[in-house]
């Protein structure tokens, strides 16, 4: 219990410090950027894991690779109005979904043989070789079939971004969409309905 109570409040001021080093930043304090980066790998590489780890056999993506490579994409974001952590949360997601959706493209774009000029020691290429066929034809056919849901509800495409490539819990996402706990359950028990319908038809 008392295990507990401690990763409680090392969790309550990594998410304090992260809000406020997220403003400071935004408002040109450079400082905080280095205090900032030890804490966003924490977060990334907590969201990457459970990715990673939810994937079943066959996916063997790294989690530093997802991690280096969304960190890369996010210090990149600085004409990005920095909100706070559930901000942060929510662009997380977002370009975690993107870095996965690149993955199985180029994973998809190999296996037809458009790989080959590509450089040895590209560590992207690397990676995406390193994704199955079927779990990339998965992820793409997924995103389209997220795009598509977007223009129909878009709190609930938000919510599969979050849980799916966030690796948000329901209580997170709650908190980052602003809205109830009951509400994200039904948005994401309708949504994976829905998504299942959508793609089971283009089977």
């Amino acid at each position: 219990m008392l295990e507990s109570a401690r990763m409680t409040t090392q969790t309550k001021v990594t998410a304090d410090n992260l809000t406020g080093l997220l403003i400071e930043w935004r408002q040109g304090d450079k400082a905080a950027l280095d205090k900032l980066t030890p804490i966003v790998y924490d977060e990334l590489r907590r969201i990457a894991h459970r990715y990673v780890r939810r994937e079943r056999d066959g996916h063997t993506l790294a989690t530093t690779a997802l991690v280096n490579e969304a960190y890369v994409r996010l210090a990149g974001f600085q004409q990005v109005t920095w909100e706070n952590r559930s901000h942060f949360f929510a662009v997380s997601a977002r370009v975690m979904r993107h870095i996965l959706i690149d993955y199985a493209r180029r994973s998809h774009y190999a296996k037809r043989g458009g790989g080959l000029q590509r450089v040895p020691f590209d560590s992207a290429a690397t990676e995406a070789s390193l994704m199955s066929p079927a779990r990339a034809a998965d992820l793409i056919a997924l995103d389209e079939a997220l795009e598509e849901f977007a223009k129909l509800d878009t709190r609930k495409s938000q919510v599969v971004e979050l849980r799916y490539f966030g690796g948000l819990t329901l209580e997170e996402t709650a908190d980052v969409l602003q809205v109830s706990l009951m509400t994200v359950r039904r948005d994401w028990r309708a949504a994976k309905a829905w998504l299942f319908r959508r793609m089971r038809d283009e089977v």
